[in-house]
């Protein structure tokens, strides 16, 4: 049973051009200036987490608990990447979406993302903020 009104099947999409802050070499995950599988992840999770907001009930955000996601080739700075997304399973607040990202060349990653959604408010209150 889904406690929200999120649909499965919701999609999201973003796109991007690589930059070099978003390189292996700036993120400190390699020595190659190639778009970073961090910042691949970071797309992907931000994606998945903007494709839901309008759903959620005032006062509640989605958090990332889960990635487990390949990076199958490097994209050089320049090329533009595109990231969609496909929320596959809700479980009351698990929302479950798989995560793909594609530059000019094709498919560069591909995964499974899970997020929850908490009451913003309260999870700060744990986090002692």
């Amino acid at each position: 049973m889904n406690p929200f009104t999120i649909p499965k099947g919701v999609t999201g999409r973003k796109e991007m051009t690589v930059a070099e802050s978003d390189t292996a070499s700036a993120y400190g995950s390699g020595l190659v200036p190639v778009f970073a599988t961090p910042a691949m992840i970071a797309l992907m999770e931000n994606t998945a987490q903007e494709s839901v907001w309008s759903y959620l009930p005032e006062g509640y955000t989605t958090v990332g608990s889960k990635v487990d996601v390949r990076h199958f080739r490097p994209t050089p700075i320049g090329q533009k990447v595109s990231c969609d997304t496909v929320l596959v399973e809700i479980n009351q607040t698990k929302l479950t979406f798989t995560v793909s990202a594609s530059d000019e060349k094709g498919l560069i990653g591909k995964g499974v993302h899970v997020r929850y959604i908490v009451n913003q408010e309260s999870f700060l209150k744990q986090m002692g903020l």
